[in-house]
């Protein structure tokens, strides 16, 4: 499959999406949703996969909207933004772990709430910016935030808009496990096999429980 702003790989039974920007340190454009809902909706048909991993290329996972192509959007044309419920896709999808290999800023921390793992590496970042520009907290992450942190955490996250380095962000069980740079994405793709070994239907009825 063939995407503008991302990478799509298969690694055995795991599904490899990789969001491409990194000239713009895979900044978040609507193109960029569609092609992740596409790739998502890919791997969960595709009987010989049973997992999927996320990370991005270059220096960042996500930083961030960007505002230029956001602002940019003709919106009277039907296809743009994609619609999908992201948070219910991920939620329903196979098992999916975030592989985070640099600074996640905005919805680049959004996106990966729902996913059943988030996995970074030590250079890794994490920040909530939107206060910082007139903005609430989307896609359901102030749910996700509080589920992971506890009430006041997450709202000391959120409400000063300011920036979390990996340890504290390990410590505090915003992510779930911590690696050194050159085994990050290493290690992502070994716990996904791990997890796709398993049966498909009972692995999202699990999911569902959680």
């Amino acid at each position: 499959m063939t995407y503008k702003t991302i990478k799509y790989e298969k690694k055995d039974k795991v599904a490899l999406i990789t969001l491409n920007r990194p000239e713009r340190l895979n900044a978040w454009t609507p193109l960029m949703s569609s092609e992740q809902v596409s790739a998502l909706t890919h791997a969960n048909e595709d009987s010989n996969i049973g997992s999927i991993v996320m990370t991005g290329s270059g220096k960042g996972f996500c930083a961030g909207a960007d505002m230029e192509e956001v602002l940019s959007i003709n919106y009277d044309d039907a296809r743009i933004p994609d619609e999908t419920d992201w948070v219910d896709l991920i939620r329903s999808s196979k098992p999916i772990i975030a592989a985070v290999n640099g600074s996640a800023i905005g919805v680049g921390v959004t996106m990966i709430l729902p996913f059943d793992t988030i996995i970074a590496s030590e250079k890794s970042k994490f920040g909530m910016f939107f206060i910082k520009i007139g903005l609430v907290p989307e896609l359901a992450s102030s749910h996700y935030l509080v589920q992971r942190m506890g009430f006041g955490k997450a709202s000391e996250f959120c409400l000063s808009g300011r920036l979390m380095d990996a340890e504290e962000a390990f410590k505090i069980g915003l992510i779930d496990f911590l690696y050194n740079e050159e085994d990050m994405l290493d290690e992502a793709i070994k716990k996904a096999k791990l997890i796709a070994e398993n049966p498909g239907p009972q692995l999202r009825m699990v999911k569902e429980l959680l």
